[in-house]
């Protein structure tokens, strides 16, 4: 539904109910109105009737229902017998069980408001002993639904013409609304301050643009890294396996030349890999439903994968901590601190220390992998995570790797609701701390 639509609808609507509640309030009003004058206009003849009554004797009662057309007057014995009635012609029932009737037997003013059983109207009833007798006054007023039939042509002239003034001032406040929102500019929209309450939605849209700008810009150098890590195994691949096509390579050196191919190749399937991993990682789907893992002998045999890797390096490993349990994709949190612990373990100083704990303290579970190795300058700290990036790439070359490590790391730690904190001083060593 359009916008000018659903504003045009709501005051339309809006008008309406106010209507309705006026026209509900006015009737209400203007019929209690009605009774208040019935009642205070049948006192008033109540007495005057008494006066002449006291003076001229009941023979002038006929006299008087001219004079008051449209009053009811009628005497009655103690006994509840009609003894007149101005609707004359009528035969009447005994009155004594009347409400009016039964409050002036005890001496006292009666008053009632009622359907009249003879008429059949809404009238208002007073009662007064005078000179042994019941006089009784009665008069007509409208019910409710009359009082409203009464004033509905007035709120039905009333609701016309609010509906037209209504409708031109909708056109107008819509058209007023509608221009500025139509002139923003979805590239920078932050630039339009018209209505202070759209601030927060285009500071939305104005952080997707970023988001946005951001992903594409990720997506171009990620196809550019992928392009340039698969060409430098490939070149390596193509140009000793020329070598050998043209039998430049002797003999005896064939298999160092096999070896170099081999180790290419599998350089090449760990990056493919790698790649496959961070794209299921990016869809959120490991492949394998979530289970219980002890964390503690995920890492001791971690730890021993990576002893040979130490043993060469000189680097000692140090695993310490107690059982852990969480609720998450094995093969993932394997990649994930393996990943960390590799890097602790390959960018080492030589003689150098690896620092593995696990275990619970106040605030959550958690894994701490420190390091005493090369450390991480502060400019980069906050771009380790990124795809490809890499810290110093002439040192990294000489180290290996596909500069995905980190980035599985990242979208690992996403997908299992870990928090990842880092503390890195170059050459002094850098420290990871998980918390689950």
């Amino acid at each position: 539904m359009k916008l000018r639509t659903k504003i045009h609808k709501g005051m339309l609507l809006l008008i309406a109910v106010t209507l309705l509640i006026s026209y509900s309030t006015f009737t209400y009003i203007i019929y209690r109105q009605s009774v208040i004058i019935s009642r205070n206009e049948v006192r008033q003849e109540a007495q005057y009737i008494k006066r002449l009554l006291a003076g001229t004797g009941s023979g002038l009662l006929h006299t008087i229902d001219t004079a008051l057309s449209n009053t009811r007057i009628t005497v009655i014995d103690t006994g509840g017998t009609v003894l007149y009635d101005s609707n004359t012609g009528i035969d009447f029932e005994n009155h004594l069980m009347r409400p009016e009737v039964q409050e002036a037997l005890k001496g006292e003013v009666g008053e009632d408001i009622r359907t009249s059983d003879t008429l059949g109207t809404k009238m208002f009833y007073y009662a007064e002993m005078v000179d042994g007798k019941i006089l009784r006054i009665a008069k007509m007023f409208d019910t409710v639904w009359v009082t409203a039939l009464r004033i509905l042509p007035i709120i039905l002239g009333t609701a016309l013409v609010m509906l037209i003034i209504a409708y031109v001032l909708a056109k107008i406040l819509v058209d007023k609304i509608i221009v500025p929102i139509n002139q923003i500019n979805l590239a920078n929209p932050l630039e339009w301050k018209n209505y202070e309450e759209i601030i927060p939605l285009l500071a939305s849209i104005e952080k997707q643009n970023i988001e946005k700008e951001k992903v594409d810009t990720m997506r171009r150098e990620f196809s550019a890294n992928v392009s340039h890590e698969l060409k430098t195994p490939l070149t390596s691949i193509s140009g000793y396996a020329e070598l050998i096509k043209d039998g430049i390579v002797q003999k005896q050196d064939i298999q160092n030349f096999a070896e170099r191919i081999y180790n290419e190749a599998q350089r090449l399937i760990a990056l493919i890999d790698n790649i496959i991993l961070v794209s299921k990682l990016d869809e959120d789907k490991g492949g394998v439903q979530k289970e219980n893992v002890d964390l503690y002998p995920l890492l001791l045999e971690i730890c021993n994968r990576l002893n040979p890797v130490a043993h060469k390096k000189d680097v000692h490993i140090e695993m310490s901590g107690e059982n852990v349990e969480i609720y998450g994709i094995r093969c993932i949190l394997d990649e994930m601190l393996f990943n960390l612990c590799e890097n602790a373990v390959k960018y080492n100083k030589e003689h150098g220390t690896v620092k593995i704990w696990v275990g619970r303290d106040l605030a959550a579970r958690k894994i701490i992998i420190e390091d005493t190795g090369i450390g991480i300058d502060k400019k980069h700290q906050d771009r380790i995570f990124e795809r490809f990036y890499r810290v110093d790439k002439s040192h990294n070359s000489k180290i290996g790797g596909s500069g995905l490590g980190l980035s599985i790391v990242k979208h690992a730690a996403m997908i299992h609701n870990i928090q990842i904190k880092m503390e890195s001083v170059p050459e002094k060593g850098t420290k990871f701390i998980l918390e689950f």
